[in-house]
């Protein structure tokens, strides 16, 4: 027996829901259907943001907030004019979910819990009628004239309208593949650097702003990043490192993850005119050591690292410091390099490079421009963003264009 729905929705996650939640306000006549293949439903929300649920980021203007995207900025810049920050932030006031803007521009509910957005969304599909079915698996998506036809492991369903909002599904992708959609094979995107080197082994907790770049096999700068760096236990992370992976997702994963970097721990200072610093510290402070205070504002544990690496021994007063050690040091401040072998995946911010080509959908509406009637939100398409919230905006911001369409018929 065939299940009859005006619109099935595949995939319980952040951008299934709001797309099921916006349509069915839009147009309470319709009969709506999430299908999720889990026991449980938004598990990305609930772990998202070490729990507090990163719902979006305090950037208000369409052309920088799409510039935040590796794939998918041309493509979400009208889309942002329809719904962004500011609508995400009103959409959730009225369901009484406040959000507060931290420090680093990230926004969080004011309750710092995920279950809070986990709990509106819920509360809103049961006061909406919208079914949610979980252990539901999709098997097959194929088509009539009329309608699509879904299988899932225990039922048939039948519908004038499908949305694939599934992430990174391999399956699922499989299923478009063989509708006719080209997917681009899925790359990790977000994620940290493996590093083992004892300028750094006993920092970890250690964070400061620089320049980091990839430096390629002849040399030349491949990629380049600037912001806070986070000293791990593993290696390295923080902005300035997610953003890089996020940028480089393809270019690293064919570096097979390594690579060199180079990193300037005074963001833009020059060799040259650092060491004329370091001489005219020389001269002011002859008698005081290097290692009783760090310089430049760097952190005392890192400062103190890099002159032992630079052979500067605990004892060493200025006026005893050599041209070429402080060459040396300069050197070290502006140009350190390490080596990165292997890559670490943080599990609650696991976000793929890959998905349904882009080409093939039409953004006014988040449509396929091969089958009518097929609509996509969040990361089944080649989307992704750097961290920060960016991610969850996508899936808003497509969920709600999906929704108005689908609204109208």
């Amino acid at each position: 027996m065939l299940n009859n729905f005006d619109v099935i929705i595949v995939g319980g996650g952040a951008a299934g829901f709001f797309t099921a939640i916006n349509a069915a306000e839009k147009n309470p006549k319709l009969s709506i259907a999430i299908l999720e293949r889990g026991k449980d439903v938004l598990g990305k929300v609930k772990i998202s943001g070490g729990g507090r649920c990163n719902v979006t980021h305090a950037e208000f203007v369409p052309k920088p907030l799409s510039q935040k995207y590796p794939r998918g900025e041309k493509e979400l810049l009208g889309p942002f004019h329809s719904f962004m920050t500011g609508d995400t932030i009103t959409w959730f006031e009225e369901r009484g979910v406040e959000l507060k803007i931290e420090d680093d521009g990230r926004m969080f509910p004011v309750s710092n819990t995920s279950q809070t957005i986990i709990d509106c969304f819920t509360a809103e599909i049961s006061r909406l009628g919208v079914t949610l079915l979980k252990s539901h698996p999709v098997k097959s998506i194929s088509k009539t004239e009329e309608d699509w036809h879904i299988t899932t492991a225990t039922e048939t369903f039948k519908t004038k309208k499908i949305v694939i909002a599934t992430g990174s599904n391999p399956k699922v992708w499989k299923l478009l593949e063989d509708l006719g959609h080209t997917i681009i094979p899925p790359v990790p995107s977000l994620f940290t650097f493996n590093i083992k080197d004892g300028r750094i082994a006993e920092l970890p907790g250690v964070a400061t702003d620089v320049m980091v770049q990839v430096i390629n096999e002849n040399g030349k700068v491949a990629l380049e990043s600037e912001g806070p760096l986070l000293i791990t236990h593993w290696g390295m992370s923080g902005p300035a490192i997610l953003k890089l992976s996020a940028w480089g997702a393809r270019v690293l994963e064919t570096m097979n993850y390594e690579f060199t970097i180079r990193i300037n721990w005074l963001q833009d200072a020059s060799e040259m005119e650092l060491l004329e610093n370091l001489l005219a510290m020389k001269l002011e402070n002859p008698k005081q050591t290097l290692f009783k205070y760090a310089q430049f504002e760097l952190p005392k544990r890192l400062w103190q690292s890099l002159l032992r690496a630079t052979g500067i021994s605990e004892e060493e007063i200025w006026a005893d410091i050599s041209k070429k050690k402080l060459q040396n040091l300069a050197n070290q401040l502006v140009a350190s390099q390490f080596e990165v072998n292997g890559k670490s995946t943080f599990k609650e911010e696991f976000v793929t490079a890959g998905g349904v080509v882009l080409k093939e959908v039409n953004f006014k509406t988040f449509e396929s421009k091969l089958h009518p009637n097929l609509f996509f939100a969040g990361e089944v398409l080649n989307i992704d963003a750097i961290t920060g919230g960016f991610n969850f905006q996508n899936a808003w911001t497509g969920g709600y264009i999906v929704a108005q369409t689908l609204a109208k018929h």
